[in-house]
This record gives structure tokens, C-alpha cells and sequence, in this order.
């Protein structure tokens, strides 16, 4: 019997809202390669760190904890995390954090390749189902179990180092080492010459970037922002602040060779805040009943309010999608592909790798996530400097737990959710660590 080859799978369409935010990342990752090969200064930075300070010195940034979410959702989180123990680093630290340790000090997941032949060894567990031209399972009468699709298989990961292959004499091994490398966006970002570091999101960046800058060798530009014990944020912590803004723009300038221009700074704040409200409207749309589009997607789009709320083009593309959505309430569409009969808040850090998971239980019983804390905390609206520091302070790492307690509460009855799913992740400590605390709480409302 003749194997049947499955069609050609047409590329899976998206909006052009959506298409927007995708060739927005691209473009950041893409603008720091091509940087980095002229010589020029590439930084790495916390997600929350104030980047219209970057953005006014036109230096071109990257984000680690966006690295490592991507790195982890291709499955080459757990290599990563194994390559940063074996360099000393405990287990128990933030998964983010040692993906990113890994890769600053050269580690890199490879595709297995067998040193005789040059060929990558396939493992015979990747791979999806082949279908027949009918869409059909083609099983396979020998085992009678369903054959793989020789073209979704995939070689056997294996670690690579970067500084290994480096110190070879030129020549084919180099050369086969070197293609091994996987070449996926997050897996080909430049390393740094500077790091942007600031507390607000967690305390574990202090020791994570400082340790980047010493493995490197490299400026570390530190941003501290004190814990608030009230609602409303200390008058002298602005100061504090304020004077750390000053000396990071120091820094800035010798990093940069530029003088630090007002205009540019101005502009920078004014592309962040449109950025700011256009991302704050698609959240908004999770408040509509049926939603109009999957909460998961938030998850998709928060790299393009990280890397680059600084850029007219990331406000461009969420106003477009912000567009579409307001036409899915009109015509009833959604993204969700099923119809939504229960709606939750999701509470937590998404475990990247295994998303789709999590999501084909929601699915098969008509769960939507309609409300996620971890998208609204990156989309803040301010009006001069003092504002600015002070929406720097909304973040997790520096907001008491009355206020977290009244953000939660307020999202679950705006979004109008009939529960809460609660992931504990223990890599991030911050997060889950006071989750007991929030579940007795929200228990009593």
C-alpha cells in the first residue's frame, strides 16, 4: 500500500492588527541584531524599566524575561534552566532568570546532530499525525498506531555553547556546530553591552542583571523602587527616584555618546502613553459578554507593550486591533474558537510551555479567561514626570496587598467573571507567594 502524503497546509491567516504587533517585535529584535553588527551599543532591560529613558538616546533594547517566556513556549525552557544550574546557579531562583543567565554566558539549545553522517538525529517521539488528502489519520498497518508526519518532525535538543565553538579552528566541524544553533528570534538575540534593571516587577532582578553585568563585564543601570505600604505613593520615594532617573541619564549619555534632548524624551513619553491607552482598550474588551476575543491572546500580544511602548508603531497596531475587536462586538465574532459559556479571571505567571494544555480543558467546557492581571499591569497612562515615577510604582514587586486585593476585585466584577483560575508558579516567588493570602481574601468577598 502506496503512503499517502498529506497536502500542503495553507499558512494559518491572521488579522492585520495582529499581523501589526507580530512585525513590531520582529522589527525590535531585528533593529538590535542589526546594531549590534555595526558596532553599535545593544542593551538588555527589565520589562518594566522606564524605556522612554532608552528611547530619547534612540538605543536599541531587548527584553530578557520576554526572551525566556518565548524560549520556554518552544520548549528549550527546561535545557536552559539545566545549563544555568550546572553553572552554579540554584534551581529554586526565577526560571526566566536562568534561561537568561544561560544565554548571556553562551548556552544555546542546538538540534542534535549525528558527528559521523553531519545529519540531525530525529526523535521519533516529535511530530503530529499524517493525514491523507481527506484529513484522515494514515495509521500505520504494521504497529497500528497512527504515522508521523516526517515533515512536523524535529531533531533531538541538545545544549551548544557559543564560546566553545568560537575558540574551533575554521573548518566543517565549526561550521555544522554553528548551523546547530536553533535560529528562532529568541534564540538568536545579541548579548549585551549594557543592562537596564529596575526592581519594580520583582527583587530578583537586582542579583539576576547584576550578575549579567559582571559576566559580561558590562554598565548596569539601576532603577530602585521602594515597597509602598499605602495606596498612594510617599512623596519622598518620588524623590528618591526622581534623582535615579538623573543618574541613569548619565549613564545613558556615556553609553550612548549622545547628549540626552528633551524633544526626543517628550516624544518618547507621548508614543508610550498612546501605547499605554491602546493597549489598555483591548484589554478592555474582555469586559464585553461574550467576549469578543480569547483572553489567551493578551498572553500573545504583551511582548509588544513590553519591547517596544515606546514606538508609534506598537500604539499603530494595538489602535488597529483595538478596531477590530470594537467590529467583533458588532458582528458577534470572537477569536475564542468556541462559544464561551463560563468566564474566569486567570491569577498568575503563564506557563509558557505548556499553554496549549491549559487551554483544551477550557475549551471542551466552554471556559474563557476574560480577565488576567499580568496583561494590565504593563499599560499605564501618566501626565509628567512626577506621574510617570509614580505609575513606575504599580507594579507588583512595590504595591501593597490592599491594593493588589482592589485591583483583582475590580477586574473579576468589571470583566464579569464567574471564577478564578490560579496558577502557582514557584519560579516567581513575588506572584505566588502571597496567592494563599489573595485566595483567603477573595474567598471572604
Amino acid at each position: 500500500m502506496a503512503e499517502v502524503k498529506a497536502p500542503a497546509k495553507p499558512k494559518k491567516k491572521v488579522s492585520p492588527g495582529v499581523q501589526a504587533l507580530r512585525d513590531v517585535v520582529e522589527e525590535v529584535y531585528a533593529e538590535a541584531r542589526e546594531a549590534k553588527l555595526r558596532g553599535e551599543p545593544v542593551g538588555w532591560s527589565s520589562s518594566k524599566f522606564p524605556c522612554e529613558l532608552a528611547e530619547a538616546f534612540g538605543l536599541h533594547v531587548v527584553y530578557p524575561e520576554n526572551q525566556a517566556a518565548g524560549v520556554a513556549a518552544n520548549r528549550d525552557g527546561e535545557i536552559m534552566c539545566q545549563a544555568a544550574e550546572d553553572l552554579g546557579y540554584d534551581n529554586d531562583i526565577c526560571g526566566y532568570a536562568r534561561i537568561s543567565l544561560a544565554y548571556a554566558a553562551g548556552k544555546r539549545a542546538a538540534k542534535k546532530m549525528d558527528p559521523k553522517t553531519g545529519e540531525y538525529v530525529i526523535d521519533p517521539n516529535s511530530g503530529k499525525p499524517l493525514k491523507d488528502e481527506n484529513g484522515k489519520v494514515v495509521i500505520d498497518p504494521a504497529t497500528g498506531k497512527p504515522k508521523k508526519d516526517p515533515k512536523t518532525m524535529k531533531p533531538y535538543t541538545v545544549l551548544e555553547d557559543l564560546n566553545e565553538i568560537a575558540a574551533l579552528p575554521d573548518g566543517p566541524e565549526k561550521e555544522r556546530r554553528a548551523a546547530s544553533v536553533k535560529s528562532y528570534r529568541q534564540m538568536i538575540m545579541p548579548q549585551p553591552d549594557f543592562v537596564l534593571c529596575c526592581n519594580n516587577i520583582c527583587n530578583c532582578m537586582t542579583k539576576w542583571y547584576e550578575n549579567i553585568a559582571r559576566m559580561h563585564n558590562i554598565p548596569l543601570v539601576m532603577i530602585d523602587i521602594p515597597y509602598n505600604d499605602t495606596v498612594d505613593v510617599h512623596e519622598s520615594n518620588v524623590k528618591y527616584i526622581r534623582a535615579q532617573f538623573d543618574k541613569a541619564i548619565k549613564q545613558l549619555e556615556k553609553i550612548s555618546g549622545r547628549k540626552f534632548d528633551e524633544k526626543k524624551f517628550e516624544e518618547a513619553c507621548k508614543n508610550a502613553n498612546r501605547t499605554a491607552q491602546a493597549w489598555l482598550k483591548v484589554c478592555d474588551f474582555l469586559q464585553y459578554k461574550p467576549a469578543p476575543m480569547s483572553g489567551f491572546d493578551l498572553f500573545n500580544h504583551m511582548a509588544d507593550v513590553v519591547t517596544a511602548r515606546g514606538r508609534v508603531k506598537a500604539a499603530e497596531a494595538f489602535e488597529l486591533l483595538a478596531k477590530e475587536l470594537e467590529e467583533n462586538v458588532k458582528t458577534g465574532n470572537s477569536t475564542l474558537p468556541f462559544p464561551e459559556k463560563y468566564r474566569v479571571m486567570f491569577e498568575g505567571i503563564p506557563c509558557w510551555p505548556k499553554l496549549p494544555a491549559l487551554f483544551k480543558p477550557l475549551k471542551e467546557n466552554g471556559v474563557n479567561v476574560t480577565a488576567v492581571v499580568y496583561a494590565p499591569a504593563f499599560g499605564f497612562v501618566y501626565n509628567g514626570l512626577d506621574e510617570m515615577v509614580r505609575a513606575y510604582c504599580k507594579a507588583p514587586n512595590s504595591v501593597c496587598i490592599e491594593q493588589g486585593v482592589d485591583w483583582r476585585e475590580g477586574i473579576c466584577k468589571a470583566n464579569k467573571v464567574d471564577g478564578v483560575l490560579v496558577h502557582y508558579n514557584r519560579s516567581c516567588k513575588p506572584w505566588s507567594g502571597y496567592m494563599a493570602e489573595m485566595q483567603r481574601r477573595f474567598t471572604k468577598i
